[in-house]
């Protein structure tokens, strides 16, 4: 599975609240929750983003509470993936279980400037940045995992295993 789309890059220890501001946690609608993603960081993001592209952030990304919304609203708002130099474990679980991929290379994240046009390659872990012309490397997902991505999420892989098992 390959994403391509441009960066937008945010900084280190960007917690759920963060990605989602506590104030809209009364709705649980990608759509909605993803018109105020990232808004107290940058008022204007969700104006500049477009459907495919990608997140950098620094280390400890989605870090806070274990609240699902804010990888909802990172979906909702049409990015394809998250780079970071770290994630919190229980938003990484969280974001791959709601089928929103998320890459640990903190070259890549040094690297990558806002605006750069980055393809990733999940399946070999590659980012390559388009605009430089430079090719990072993270772990690539397990078998598994990218079942779980590409189906839309955990709730979607099972529904679908659920089918095949019934056939």
């Amino acid at each position: 599975m390959t994403l391509t789309g441009k960066a937008h890059v945010f900084g280190d220890h960007i917690d759920t609240d963060q990605i989602i501001p506590a104030q809209y946690l009364t709705t649980t609608d990608a759509r909605e929750l993803g018109m105020h993603c990232m808004e107290n960081n940058d008022r204007e993001f969700v104006k500049k983003v477009k459907p495919g592209d990608v997140i950098v952030g620094g280390v400890n990304f989605g870090c806070g509470s274990s609240r699902e919304h804010a990888p909802v609203s990172i979906r909702g708002c049409g990015v394809s993936a998250v780079i970071a130099k770290s994630f919190a474990r229980i938003f990484f679980r969280n974001a791959i279980n709601l089928g929103l991929p998320l890459l640990e290379s903190p070259e890549a994240v040094e690297a990558i400037e806002a605006g750069d046009e980055l393809e990733v390659d999940l399946a070999t872990g590659t980012i390559r940045d388009l605009t430089s012309e430079q090719i990072f490397k993270a772990k690539p997902y397990e078998d598994f995992m990218m079942e779980i991505i590409e189906a839309g999420g955990l709730v979607e892989y099972t529904k679908a295993k659920l089918a095949g098992a019934k056939e």
